[in-house]
């Protein structure tokens, strides 16, 4: 028992660590139609709204840890649906932990991916290695 009154002790008195972050230009977000099965990457600068089903889509804000870019990015979105005059969504989306807080929709699903950084590498695809088939024996004639 006391040792669980030490450790209660100890964990008051720590300071609490804050993760220094990063706003981010934009983000990549994942749109799922849950009934066609249809879904999309989107890309989209802070500010911007992309139209996808039925739904508007805007990102407000991308941040991510400064430490660690690759890690766990967070961004503020804001979801209309058409027809509707209030949103279906407003807050934060944790890229980690998408039902966290999520888009709460019969049809559609939308969630953070990631912050677009700048020290994003450029993705590299590498052609499959070659095969005899592709080499054609030259023809005598």
């Amino acid at each position: 028992m006391k040792a669980l009154g030490a450790l209660a002790l100890m964990l008051v008195a720590a300071p609490a660590m804050a993760q220094e972050v990063t706003s981010a230009p934009g983000g990549i977000l994942r749109w799922l139609d849950k009934v066609t099965g249809e879904t999309a990457d989107i890309e989209l600068a802070d500010g911007q709204s992309a139209l996808s089903g039925r739904l508007t889509i805007q990102l407000d804000e991308c941040r991510y840890p400064t430490a660690n870019p690759a890690s766990d990015a967070f961004a503020h979105l804001t979801v209309m649906e058409e027809g509707q005059g209030a949103p279906a969504f407003s807050g934060w989306m944790v890229a980690s932990s998408p039902a966290l807080s999520a888009l709460e929709h019969p049809r559609y699903d939308v969630w953070v991916l990631r912050c677009l950084t700048p020290d994003q590498p450029e993705l590299e695809i590498t052609p499959p290695p070659a095969t005899d088939e592709d080499f054609e024996a030259p023809q005598e004639g």
